[in-house]
């Protein structure tokens, strides 16, 4: 197809366009002319509506099931670099950059597939790698409508550079995996583009991991997850945990508008179609149980949020309205009114006081024997349901009976006087005729000099004189408590850290996994096993934080003792058995050592701060960590690679531990393409991991080939450097 001449107008041209298109449909052997003939007329150079359409139009292209794999690949060779203008282009429009990047989707691994097969063509994976690191670099800024699309490129992108599990493959024959990259292909490294693809999978999980409210990406990317598990068996674990920890109930706890509501309602049903999906394509699944259980989980919440809200609502009757004769009789407007039990004079017992219930029967009835939980329930419930004026009223009724029960006991008598306790200096016969003396009462010093100067006094029997219970009273003080072993304190010590551990295996993983808050966040919000580790490291790392000096209270001589024992410290106790509760199974139970050493370095750093004199905790427990997992990894071990990546601070001690897994030949890749992550995700520890990928070099010549493919981009020269050192080492002086 010609370029229109200038005398068209761009109306005139949408007209030509649509006619090319409405040929392609009847004839798809055009497609290859009628595609090259408009890019010319594409550019960023021209109008608006001609850019618009023709972006739409290479979306519909290299989407159309009709072309065979060798058309695509055509035509994705000759459409790259107009593409790359138009994904570059700038202040462009949004509806261009939206059909842009799904036609980049579409050609991405057309691209790949291309470039593997003909390396020679350097400009056209260069092109592509553009598009690709445009695209990367605009998604999370970009309008909601393209990065909905941004995340199908994304989705696209991870499909090419995974390993396949082939059954796509034989099925259509379309399915570009990581597989096909041969391992010298000159232009791609498929260490490089896994490291990149997980990467990226982590980073579209993100928007899950957050608990985002924006149903439209949640949406998108749940949508995106499908093929992934299904196709991508390295990726299913990652995405099922991270679904099954996802709420998309979680603006429930905001005011229920209408529009909340829609969001609510797109995002539960999204996530349960997936889940239903995943469950029926494949019930044998190690994960269906979770995935049944979260299912139902959602189902439930979601009627006891929306239960409320679908009831109807009460008649509420406009002041003034007659409706005339009602089905039941209105009594009384008046405050309703409470009418208690009849008092009956005499003897009561304390029960009687209280009860005001005129119900036969529940005099007999024992309350005792409902539990604790019942009747707190019950409590609550009846004050929050009862009429201020009917307990005003019940509060009234109690007060009168025991004002009535005051009123009728007997007067109490005094106790009759033994003449023997008469007053000091009174005697009982100057009654007659006594008129008090107005003067200043007697103060303590007379009254003890009076008792000095009186007879003493002889005990009579078993009868106590009043005086004597007259006297005044010391101090009442607790004896001291009895000396502590150091061995008993240690045993009873351990044995309450044990009790610590004790409710985990009846407690259940979170029904929602909810979003980590950070390091401040609160310990124990719920009685889950997630909340209750949070509480059992803290108790760990915070509990004793300053005060950790364990020869205090101890006496001198044990005191040189007491330092080879850490064990006397709770915080260490702890410490050891949270370090053998995570190597029980430690491949489910990384979180829980990554959130322990967060607690731990975060103790550490205050201790820093605050300049306190005691022991930093951090670097050891990582190493025993490390240690303990490296004794039993094994080459399809990603979770070292996890737990590396997330623990807050690394240092050449805990890398130099990897040198030593090296010497397995089978494990050698599975560190250094750790060391590699942790090169391109983590630059603050690059140097270190750096040395590390160099001093297994060095000593281990079976990881030299994959050692040397890092180091020469990564470090150049050092391999030079070294082979030129060996080399001048090995030439011998010549004696003269």
């Amino acid at each position: 197809m010609a370029a229109p001449g200038k005398a068209l107008t761009v109306g005139e041209q949408i007209q030509q366009l649509n006619n090319a298109r409405k040929m392609v449909l009847e004839n798809p052997a055009y497609y290859d002319k009628i595609v090259k003939g408009i890019l010319p007329i594409i550019g960023p150079s021209s109008p608006i509506e001609l850019r618009r359409w023709g972006a739409e139009f290479l979306a519909e292209s290299l989407a159309t099931p009709v072309l065979s794999s060798r058309d695509k690949e055509n035509l994705t060779v000759a459409i790259l670099d107009t593409l790359q203008l138009l994904v570059e282009g700038p202040n462009d429009d949004v509806l261009v950059f939206k059909s842009s990047v799904m036609a980049a989707a579409s050609a991405y691994p057309i691209a790949l597939r291309w470039i593997i097969h003909n390396s020679y063509h350097k400009e056209s994976w260069e092109a592509m790698t553009a598009i690709k690191a445009k695209i990367l670099q605009i998604w999370d800024t970009a309008p909601t409508p393209v990065r909905i699309c941004c995340i199908k490129f994304v989705q696209r992108v991870i499909l090419a550079q995974t390993a396949s599990n082939g059954m796509e493959q034989k099925i259509n024959g379309l399915d570009v995996s990581l597989a096909m990259i041969p391992p010298n292909h000159p232009l791609l490294d498929p260490r490089l583009l896994e490291a990149e693809a997980a990467g990226l999978l982590d980073r579209m999980l993100a928007v899950l991991q957050d608990n985002s409210s924006d149903a439209l990406l949640v949406d998108a990317t749940l949508n995106t997850l499908a093929i992934l598990i299904r196709t991508r068996p390295s990726t299913s674990n990652r995405i099922l945990n991270t679904v099954l920890g996802f709420n998309p109930l979680k603006l429930a706890n905001s005011p229920l508008t209408p529009k909340t509501k829609v969001l609510i309602k797109s995002m539960e049903k999204t996530t349960r179609i997936l889940l239903l999906h995943l469950h029926k394509r494949d019930p044998n699944n190690p994960m269906a149980g979770r995935i049944q259980q979260h299912i139902e989980r959602l189902s439930r919440s979601r009627n006891e949020i929306f239960d409320d809200a679908n009831r109807k609502r009460a008649l509420v009757q406009p002041p003034g309205a007659d409706y005339g004769e009602a089905k039941r009789q209105r009594t009384d407007n008046s405050a309703p009114q409470f009418h208690a039990r009849p008092w009956v004079p005499g003897p009561q017992s304390l029960a009687a006081v209280f009860t005001l219930t005129n119900t036969p029967g529940l005099d007999g009835f024992d309350a005792t024997q409902v539990p604790n939980e019942l009747a707190a329930k019950i409590t609550v419930k009846a004050l929050a349901t009862t009429s201020p004026q009917l307990l005003s009223q019940a509060v009234d009724a109690v007060r009168f009976r025991l004002r009535t029960l005051y009123a009728a006991a007997p007067p109490v008598q005094p106790p009759a006087l033994n003449p023997d306790t008469q007053p000091l200096g009174v005697d009982e016969d100057d009654d007659d005729g006594y008129e008090p003396d107005y003067y200043v009462a007697e103060d303590t010093e007379q009254i003890l000099n009076k008792l000095d100067s009186a007879p003493p006094e002889e005990p009579v029997g078993q009868a106590a004189d009043a005086s004597s219970a007259l006297a005044p009273l010391g101090p009442f003080k607790l004896p001291p408590p009895p000396l502590v072993d150091p061995t008993v304190a240690i045993k009873v010590g351990q044995l309450a850290s044990s009790r610590v551990f004790g409710p985990l295996p009846s407690l259940e993983e979170a029904a929602v996994r909810k979003h980590k808050a950070g390091i401040n966040r609160l310990a124990a919000s719920s009685y889950d096993r997630d909340s209750w580790l949070t509480l059992i490291t803290r108790m760990a790392t915070r509990s004793v934080a300053g005060l950790e000096d364990v020869s205090s209270g101890i006496k001198a001589e044990d005191a040189r003792s007491a330092l080879d024992r850490p064990q006397m410290s709770l915080s260490n106790m702890i410490r050891e058995l949270l370090y053998n509760y995570v190597l029980e199974d430690w491949r489910r139970r990384i979180e829980v050592a990554v959130a322990w050493l967060c607690e731990e370095w975060y103790n550490d750093q205050v201790t820093k701060r605050g300049q306190l004199d005691a022991p930093l905790h951090y670097e050891k427990w990582a190493l025993r960590l490390v240690d303990g997992f490296l004794n039993y990894i094994t080459a399809q071990d990603k979770v070292l690679t996890r737990f590396l990546a997330e623990i807050p601070e690394l240092s050449r001690a805990l890398l130099g531990r990897l040198k030593s897994v090296c010497g397995d030949p089978t494990k050698i890749q599975l560190v250094l393409t750790t060391l590699l992550y942790l090169v391109m995700m983590r630059p603050p520890v690059r140097e270190i991991a750096l040395d590390t990928v160099a001093a297994i070099w060095l000593e281990y010549e079976e990881a030299r080939p994959l050692a040397s493919k890092y180091l020469i981009k990564w470090r150049p020269g050092f391999i030079e450097s070294q082979q030129t050192g060996d080399a001048a080492s090995s030439v011998m002086p010549v004696a003269t």
